[in-house]
């Protein structure tokens, strides 16, 4: 189905649009194995990114690997997701990939699942423990992959933050870390939604990853990009969209992707001939509505000092949250508060640091507290 707007998941093809410069860097750190580490904020397309570069990379000389360990909560739920996936993806059939287990992974029996649709895909359990192998044995096992395929694998780690969740997570990252650092014919594309954990990861001295492999800060897309993309979007529909409303929707989102594909996809249907300021309008009503039920459990979870910090923030405080004046006026509690307010609402991607102070992350959200 050719859909005119796709939001809230990884896009490609027709709904895929610009990242030209960012997908000719990426294309050529992935052909001459390069790693990678990718930061910005959500909703800016980093996964979309990485699955277009996936598609059009040389395959004759790369293969690449896709995992999402949003879901893992361990480290042994890791090295069995990481694990399948190498098994999976690099063989074309599931005859080679139960060959591959047999060969490398020798000391298990995998279980395997099929859909009661033909078509569908298969599932392997492979129930790897600490008795069936050690964390650098599988750590290990992409390099031998990638020599006996004769191609150079690269791995593209989709939420890697979740490891600064797990138990004993700064010993995983150097067991990480030590292992990858001296694979030759293997490289790895680490990115995630929660921009201070990653900038945390990468960028701290401290920490085992640092500076583990080239950074690359994806920016919005332009208003000058969006624009005939958007028109586009609606030209075949039939309906016409100015450039005075396409930067419209991309000013109110502030150009997160995710949300000019949802807000133009709002208005558009909204629209039966042509967007004034009133499909734009409910468009965003629309947006907002939706946002509701998420927001306001959001807000429900914060004390009465983090609303009032936010609001703070709304009515364009954006530092100096310690003299006496903002306290009193926004009811922030004591100076040796704001810190621990500051590092909640943060970890919480709330709200996010900038150079002249900080910024609430999601400008729906701020629309949404301003107006409810």
């Amino acid at each position: 189905m050719n859909k005119s707007f796709v939001y809230g998941i990884s896009v490609k093809g027709n709904n895929f649009t610009d990242r030209v410069k960012e997908t000719q860097r990426l294309k050529m750190n992935f052909e001459n194995g390069q790693n990678v580490i990718l930061i910005s904020p959500r909703r800016m397309g980093k996964t979309s990114l990485v699955r277009h570069v996936q598609d059009v990379v040389d395959s004759a000389i790369v293969q690449t690997v896709y995992i999402d360990i949003y879901d893992c909560r361990s480290e042994y739920d890791f090295y069995n997701k990481f694990a399948t996936a190498i098994m999976k993806q690099t063989a074309n059939k599931m005859e080679m990939v139960l060959e591959n287990i047999k060969q490398f992974l020798v000391r298990l029996t995998p279980k395997i699942s099929f859909q009661p649709d033909p078509v569908s895909d298969y599932s392997i359990s492979l129930g790897i423990t600490p008795k069936d192998y050690s964390p650098e044995e599988i750590l290990a096992l992409p390099e031998q992959v990638a020599l006996k395929i004769g191609k150079h694998i690269v791995i593209c780690i989709d939420e890697f933050q979740q490891i600064g969740e797990w138990n004993d997570s700064l010993i995983v990252q150097k067991r990480m870390r030590g292992v990858w650092q001296h694979q030759e014919h293997v490289s790895y594309c680490l990115f995630g939604s929660k921009q201070h954990m990653m900038t945390n990861l990468f960028q701290n001295k401290r920490m085992p990853f640092y500076q583990f492999g080239e950074p690359n800060y994806l920016q919005p897309i332009s208003t000058a990009d969006w624009t005939p993309f958007i028109q586009s979007k609606f030209q075949e529909k039939g309906l016409e969209i100015s450039e005075h409303y396409v930067a419209r929707i991309c000013e109110i989102v502030q150009n997160q992707s995710s949300y000019v594909q949802q807000l133009a996809w709002n208005v558009m249907l909204n629209t039966h001939e042509i967007v004034t300021d009133i499909e734009i309008d409910l468009g965003v009503n629309d947006l907002l509505a939706q946002s509701t039920p998420l927001f306001m459990e959001q807000m429900n979870s914060l004390s009465t000092y983090k609303l009032n910090f936010l609001h703070a923030i709304i009515d364009g405080q954006h530092n100096q949250f310690t003299s006496q004046e903002v306290l009193k006026k926004y009811n922030l509690g004591t100076k040796s508060n704001i810190q621990k307010i500051q590092k909640v609402l943060i970890e919480k991607d709330f709200i996010e640091k900038r150079i002249d102070g900080v910024y609430i992350s999601d400008p729906i959200l701020q629309l949404w507290l301003q107006q409810y």
